[in-house]
């Protein structure tokens, strides 16, 4: 199965890249007209997220979101193809932080949010960081597609750290320098252990994991944000959150992390993963203050 797939993809990314838009473009009439996936969810988390909107409005934000959402995962496959040449021209990478780390042999945890196209961004900083990408992901149920996205993703040298094992694998990186890469806005697994704060409009839970790493480690910790410039095109952009999560109180890099993507989202909303079920979980008392 792995073979099949992966041939099939290869071939497909041989196709310019504008034949794979126009392929996205059908696509996004089935997506959003026909199957209508996930739409209920997306307009339920945009009208939390922007209650100031009309319906037309929010119609409108959504089939931007679902173009970009499409165009992220049929770009991807021209990556099967590609080299290191057409990650450059399409992914705008501003290293100057990440250098200045590295000229200071600091090792950094970097927070990232699910903004478009991950595939592209991934690779992109794997050839312009000075140091190693070690990034943690989800593995995928299905073997053939996982491999096929694992030898993708490590292509140009970024270390993947499956998550259900990250303390093991991540033990060799621990003294080496590195930049560790989290997705830190996905649902935690345990709610009554997350840190809650405002996120939209209501009380949201975060995994405690990422700032609980980064004051173990006494790390400085970096926020990277993308922009889709146009179809087809990236930025990608990293900031200082903090030179030593240590010496913030507990709770306190998670809210500046959320206060910042709130801002970055509402910068450019259809740049965010609007399908995710990310309000699932209602806050108890129980569960402790709200940030």
């Amino acid at each position: 199965m792995y073979y099949i797939v992966y041939v099939f993809l290869w071939l497909l990314s041989l196709l310019p890249l504008r034949a794979l838009h126009f392929i996205s473009d059908c696509f996004y009439v089935l997506v959003f007209y026909i199957f209508k996936y996930r739409k209920e969810v997306v307009f339920k988390n945009m009208r939390q997220a922007y209650p100031q909107k009309t319906d037309g409005e929010i119609e409108r934000l959504a089939k931007k979101f679902y173009h970009a959402f499409i165009d992220s995962l049929i770009e991807s496959i021209k990556l099967f193809s590609s080299g290191k040449r057409f990650i450059q021209k399409h992914v705008r990478v501003d290293t100057t932080l990440p250098d200045k780390l590295a000229a200071e042999n600091k090792s950094c945890q970097m927070h990232a949010c699910h903004q478009f196209n991950w595939e592209y961004l991934n690779l992109a900083m794997a050839l312009s960081f000075k140091q190693p990408l070690v990034a943690v992901y989800m593995p995928i149920k299905a073997k053939a597609l996982n491999k096929i996205f694992y030898d993708l993703r490590t292509r140009y040298g970024t270390v993947m750290l499956p998550a259900t094992d990250m303390k093991n694998r991540f033990a060799a990186w621990r003294n080496r320098l590195h930049v560790l890469a989290l997705v830190a806005d996905q649902n935690p697994g345990n709610v009554q252990n997350a840190l809650w704060f405002q996120f939209f409009n209501k009380p949201t839970p975060f995994i405690p994991g990422p700032e609980r790493y980064a004051r173990e480690k006494k790390c400085p910790v970096i926020l990277a944000y993308s922009r889709i410039v146009k179809r087809g095109y990236y930025s990608l952009h990293f900031e200082l959150l903090t030179e030593d999560a240590s010496l913030l109180a507990e709770g306190e890099l998670t809210k500046l992390y959320v206060k910042r993507i709130t801002e970055m989202i509402n910068e450019q909303p259809h740049n965010w993963l609007w399908s995710h079920r990310r309000w699932k979980h209602e806050w108890k008392e129980e569960y402790g203050v709200v940030g």
